[in-house]
């Protein structure tokens, strides 16, 4: 239930299921201060996760990613939002920021998206990055700096 503050009423509380649309109903945060790099080409976890349960099959769910991110090399990476064992994001591709010796100075990688997973079971959210060529390192997350998952369900 949420409270609600009036002074000309006073307090009242609205019952979940009658939330009004976008409201914020619960909010899960995952976070992680290490730094990974990969040379494949193919798609890999890079560990930040989080889940979370809907109170509702209508709810949407705001996925807010906020990493650091570069590349060793000539080519560049690619970031994806991955639902379960689903792309349903692509947050850069050729990302070509360069970086350093010390992992100082990569820039942010920056993605908000708005899904509809449409289930009140517990629903999973991964990211998933790539070098763009075979034995060019790309890095995701910098062990000075934290990434983060941010997720939030919306009442729809």
């Amino acid at each position: 239930m949420a409270l609600i503050l009036s002074g000309d009423t006073g307090p009242s509380f609205v019952q979940s299921a009658a939330q009004p649309t976008g409201s914020v109903l619960q909010v899960v945060q995952s976070s992680s201060a290490s730094d990974q790099s990969t040379t494949s080409t193919s798609y890999s976890s890079t560990g930040l996760s989080a889940s979370i349960t809907p109170k509702f099959s209508t709810s949407k769910i705001l996925v807010m990613l906020s990493a650091c991110g570069g590349k060793n090399g000539s080519s560049g990476g690619s970031v994806q939002i991955w639902r379960g064992g689903s792309s349903i994001c692509l947050v850069g591709d050729n990302l070509g920021f360069d970086s350093t010796s010390n992992n100082t100075n990569q820039p942010m990688i920056v993605q908000n998206y708005l899904d509809s997973p449409a289930t009140t079971s517990s629903t999973t959210y991964t990211i998933y990055f790539r070098s763009n060529s075979s034995g060019q390192t790309f890095k995701f997350g910098v062990s000075s700096s934290v990434s983060s998952l941010t997720l939030m369900e919306i009442a729809a």
